[in-house]
């Protein structure tokens, strides 16, 4: 198993490769920076990503991106010293968190998780990192209804959340390039599957409104033809 860990802590950095070594990894590339492992990442292909969560220039959450984007085959695991980002969110997907002071114990139970999913021949969907509030969430794609371009990040919504990510919407809709994700706006990408209805209003412009959810998305007139001519497409 090859093996990423990137921390900006000398101490937390040198006793995860400690760690490893007594689980029984030894092929392992530390970094001190998500600088460092940017260029480790494009150079070398990954089975396990340890990442902590707070680093400075770039973060953990930022690298996972990167990271899910170039080998999505790679599992990721968060580690952190606060509590607060131990969240119910990592059961939707993520491997696991692991919290500071890491024990040998929680390494052997990741890498048999690791093991178990990596064996099982499962095809990893793509996922996406964000943040809403003090809570971290791993998305998987099929739980997204809608994202929406915000300055220099997107919310993407979910049903728990408007969650934050750190991409430009054009980026997400490179990454979610299937055929129930759609660009209604210049602002706006929605997932088609989650869809519950459409009217027509002002200037040909479509509101859409999903299931699940009480939010309304009007798109642009462009983006409203485009959509249109798209449903009927495959409809028939």
């Amino acid at each position: 198993m090859k093996v990423l860990i990137v921390d900006d802590e000398n101490l937390a950095l040198g006793r995860l490769k400690r760690l490893l070594n007594e689980a029984g990894i030894t092929d392992i590339t530390a970094c001190e920076n998500g600088l460092e492992a940017m260029k480790e990442i494009g150079k070398n292909s990954f089975d396990l990503a340890f990442l902590d969560i707070s680093m400075p220039q770039i973060s953990g959450l930022e690298l996972a991106n990167h990271i899910m984007e170039v080998s999505p085959k790679t599992f990721i695991v968060f580690q952190t010293a606060y509590s607060e980002y131990a969240l119910e969110a990592f059961q939707n997907g993520g491997v696991g968190y692991l919290l500071k002071p890491v024990r040998l114990e929680e390494v052997q139970n990741i890498l048999e998780k690791v093991k178990t999913l990596a064996s099982s021949n499962t095809e990893v969907d793509k996922k996406i990192v964000g943040k809403s509030g003090n809570r971290l969430y791993i998305i998987n794609t099929d739980d997204i209804f809608y994202i929406k371009a915000d300055l220099d990040e997107v919310i993407v919504k979910i049903k728990e959340a408007d969650v934050y990510v750190r991409k430009k919407i054009g980026d997400l809709e490179i990454l979610l390039d299937t055929p129930n994700f759609f660009r209604v706006h210049r602002s706006y990408i929605v997932n088609i599957d989650k869809i519950k209805s459409m009217k027509s209003v002002e200037q040909s412009k479509l509101e859409i409104s999903f299931k699940d959810i009480s939010t309304i998305v009007t798109s642009s007139k462009d983006g409203a033809k485009v959509f249109r001519e798209y449903l009927e497409k495959v409809s028939l």
